[in-house]
């Protein structure tokens, strides 16, 4: 079989080089009888899906420039998450490319249990698409409850002024437009609000209006 070394370290990665990834894939492939055709290293963020050596493997792959991709762990291969890392790997198998981990022997399509792997990745990215849909749902509904992520309300503020005090401009002679540029709000408001209190007559009928 032609095999292929994916190989990755991320610049944050302390203590870890490619160079220890390539020493142990390079003789594991020895033992399996395979012969490595092709390596791909990247220095970079597994969570970068667009990472320059990755994306070209997947695009050889599709040639089927190779018969199987070796890599050293599953997080070296991918971080983006149990949903992406399973698309990636279901490209490979859709194009005829079997893949092994190195240090964890389970995660191998070459064996019997590939099937019971992938199925066991499918429930996990399942599951952490119902995280996702959750932490939306749980950020949408603090959205309503607080208006924006400041916790400042969605749209103008509203505008609180005392109905008495329009009532008590209007006795000093302003105009509509006077008041409702005194107290910041629109003609009609002012207009509303005085017309919502209650007539000096009607105070004079019933105190507890006043």
């Amino acid at each position: 079989m032609k095999a292929a070394l994916y190989l990755r370290v991320s610049t944050r990665d302390r203590g870890q080089d490619v160079d220890n990834q390539r020493g142990q894939l390079r003789q594991f492939c020895n033992t399996q009888g395979w012969t490595i055709v092709q390596e791909y290293e990247d220095q970079d963020s597994g969570g970068n899906p667009d990472r320059i050596q990755f994306q070209r493997m997947l695009r050889e792959a599709s040639q089927r420039q190779f018969d199987v991709l070796v890599f050293w762990a599953l997080d070296r291969f991918s971080r983006e998450g149990a949903r992406e890392t399973l698309n990636h790997l279901q490209r490979l198998t859709s194009y005829g490319v079997q893949w092994r981990s190195h240090t964890e022997q389970y995660l191998d399509s070459c064996g019997i249990f590939r099937d019971a792997v992938l199925a066991i990745l499918a429930v996990i990215a399942k599951q952490e698409r119902v995280r996702l849909t959750e932490r939306v749902r749980a950020g949408l509904d603090r959205a309503r409850e607080k208006g924006t992520r400041s916790g400042k309300p969605v749209g103008r503020p509203r505008l609180i002024f005392r109905r008495d005090q329009v009532e008590q401009l209007r006795a000093n002679g302003l105009s509509w437009r006077q008041i409702a540029l005194r107290t910041g709000v629109s003609i009609g408001s002012v207009r509303r609000a005085l017309s919502s209190l209650p007539s000096v007559h009607e105070r004079c009928q019933n105190p507890e209006a006043r």
